[in-house]
């Protein structure tokens, strides 16, 4: 959350010597969010006077994730300002490269692939003998056998199918038809 949040106070501007009340209805807001007050690297102002009378004053505030590395990490750029009074802020916030699955497993529902799928787990499990699980190793042994039994059925029924901005979970052969008879 940042912005011009005009408000002075000491908490945030040490030229500054008062408190204000408003500030303590802004950090309940900002809590709220689970977010705090983020402090800049280097202290700057963020507003500069037009006139000798007045302060430069702190009165733009970036409120971040306590726990992110961007916390207490933003910048005041000064000399970036121009003609303007106020001094933009910049927070460098890092993207994480991310592998979107493009392809995926998948059977339709009530169709053949699906039926076989079921008969052959239950065969699958069926034909498991329990009689020799007497311990804890004989029992992973029992169900290592039944992950390994499942991946394959599961493999060898399914459809490596292209995951697209259209696909669709809820569509079946009945759609398919009904758009063919449209």
């Amino acid at each position: 959350m940042t912005g011009d949040f005009n408000i002075r106070d000491s908490l945030w501007d040490p030229t500054f010597p008062h408190h204000s009340s408003h500030s303590n209805t802004l950090f309940e807001i900002a809590d709220s969010f689970q977010i705090d007050l983020s402090r800049p690297v280097v202290f700057s102002p963020t507003r500069f006077a037009d006139n000798t009378q007045d302060l430069n004053s702190v009165l733009d505030l970036v409120f971040l994730c306590p726990n992110s590395q961007e916390f207490n990490n933003h910048h005041i750029h000064p000399n970036w300002r121009l003609t303007s009074d106020y001094a933009p802020i910049s927070v460098d916030i890092s993207i994480i490269d991310e592998q979107l699955q493009t392809k995926k497993h998948s059977l339709i529902k009530n169709s053949d692939e699906e039926c076989s799928f079921i008969k052959e787990i239950i065969s699958s499990l069926k034909n498991i003998n329990t009689h020799s699980i007497s311990s804890i190793k004989n029992l992973e042994s029992v169900v290592q056998k039944i992950t390994f039994n499942i991946y394959n059925i599961w493999f060898k029924n399914s459809k490596n199918v292209n995951i697209t901005k259209h696909s669709k979970a809820w569509w079946n052969d009945n759609c398919n038809m009904d758009l063919n008879k449209y």
